[in-house]
């Protein structure tokens, strides 16, 4: 077994872990960051792609939270996590939100103002923009639609950077805060995965993993560490510390955004090489509707929830277009390590409110696509059967069921939470384990509820201001 040492240990390398690993190093610290999924370039697969999906995300992105009905998950299993496979939109959390966890969990130096301070400088750091020029028709449809209903509609900021001829390139992990984190003196361990933490409370003293080399030998490392930063995710952060031994208000509590599907049919032809910016905001935070990506396997794929007949329509599928209506869940999940499997159990139960809303947004989201111009609306309903008219969304009200939804989510939160009522929480207010001097949690896991639009933003800037707060300790 080959040792390794280093000051800090980041284990995960996406918008938490990249963060942490990036503000650490430029401050002097000695830090190793230890990756599960391999280093893959970023311009090696087309985005939305079959080749990404089987070379970036965990389960070649098959996974589900198990309930009535099970929700579709998918987790980015690469160098620089999820922000190498989501479509990079940019949204700071919702300070009502932040002013409501700040109170109800007892979060220390939370406030609105703290936050964007902090936001600021990872925008900065990462570059986030809007599309330049007109938008992609799949997401001006979106805004075309809305005028006719009379909805806001907004395009958000990615974290994007264009050049002078409008050509933009993805601002992921692996192209900004990784590199700077390399060029300050980090290392980085690819196809490396940690299988537990070392030590007990109040102190770890690092981590066992095991390396899977270039040419297949597999290696095992004994990682120490004067501080440790678990940061791979809703999912994979509880089920390392459970396995770890560390349980205490870990992997209950998981929040999702509950996402149901539309397939929209277009008397043209849509893009599908990119995600729609444009997002409808009159119901936020509580209710979102936007795009989704819509390669022709996406497209095929949200045919078939439908249990329509699909092959007419598959034959014309570069007519159509994926759209979505995501809310925030009174439900909650669970996630659990179970002995001798490598997959922890994830289960998540929705409440018959959440049911309600989501079959309210489905149809909010028909009549915005047919006000858009869409000629058939296939939703992710068995029996919700195809709309053409207003008229055909009615049907939709009975149709929606556990038994018959087709539901997915690709944002997951809240399985630790920060805080100091340690009666809700499992980290401080910074993110440092309850119970522990030296063991620390920087990802989705820390926000106390799933927060309405996409994480990444509140990910990186509460990051960069847990670690902020550790190197001034």
């Amino acid at each position: 077994m080959r040792t390794v040492s280093t000051d800090v240990l980041v284990i995960g390398s996406g918008a938490g872990g990249a963060t942490i690993a990036c503000r650490l190093a430029e401050a002097g610290r000695s830090v190793t960051v230890v990756e599960e999924g391999p280093w893959v370039d970023p311009d090696a697969h087309e985005p939305f792609s079959l080749g990404e999906m089987a070379a970036q995300f965990r389960h070649r992105g098959g996974a589900a939270a198990l309930g009535t009905p099970p929700i579709a998950y998918a987790e980015g299993r690469c160098v620089g996590g999820s922000t190498e496979v989501n479509s990079g939109l940019w949204h700071r959390l919702p300070p009502t939100l932040t002013e409501d966890w700040r109170t109800l969990y007892r979060i220390d130096e939370f406030t609105p103002e703290a936050l964007d301070r902090y936001a600021e400088g990872v925008e900065a750091d990462v570059g986030v923009a809007t599309v330049p020029g007109a938008p992609p028709r799949s997401s001006g449809l979106i805004e075309e639609g809305a005028a006719k209903v009379g909805w806001r509609s907004t395009e958000f900021p990615r974290a994007f950077r264009y050049d002078e001829r409008g050509r933009g390139t993805k601002q992921t992990m692996a192209r900004t805060l990784l590199p700077r984190a390399v060029a300050a003196g980090a290392e980085i361990l690819p196809d490396t995965r940690v299988q537990r933490l070392v030590g007990s409370a109040p102190r770890v003293t690092g981590a066992r993993a095991r390396q899977t080399r270039p040419d297949g030998t597999v290696e095992d490392l004994l990682i120490r560490a004067e501080e440790v930063f678990v940061c791979g995710g809703a999912i994979q952060t509880p089920t390392l510390l459970q396995r770890s031994g560390v349980r205490r208000r870990i992997g209950r509590g998981l929040k999702l955004h509950p996402t149901i599907k539309v397939a929209a049919r277009f008397p043209f032809t849509v893009d599908h090489g990119d995600v729609p910016m444009h997002r409808i905001t009159d119901f936020s935070p509580h209710l979102t509707i936007g795009g989704s990506a819509s390669r022709r396997g996406h497209v095929a794929m949200a045919l078939a929830e439908s249990g329509e007949p699909v092959a007419e329509a598959m034959e014309d599928w570069e007519s159509i277009s994926v759209y979505y209506a995501a809310i925030r869940s009174e439900g909650s999940g669970l996630v659990l390590a179970l002995p001798g499997l490598t997959a922890p159990l994830v289960t998540y139960r929705l409440t018959p409110g959440d049911m309600s809303r989501l079959t309210r947004g489905l149809l909010h989201l028909g009549e915005l696509l047919l006000a858009a111009g869409a000629t058939e609306l296939y939703p992710s309903v068995v029996g919700g059967g195809v709309a053409r008219e207003p008229a055909d969304l009615a049907r939709w009200w009975d149709a929606v069921t556990p038994a018959t939804a087709n539901l997915m989510t690709i944002h997951m939160t809240s399985s630790v939470r920060m805080g100091e009522d340690r009666t809700r929480t499992g980290t401080d207010s910074f993110g440092r384990v309850h119970g522990f001097t030296n063991l620390h949690v920087a990802d989705a896991s820390l926000l106390p509820d799933a927060p309405g639009v996409n994480p990444q933003a509140g990910i990186m800037a509460i990051a960069a201001r847990n670690a902020a707060h550790f190197l001034s300790r």
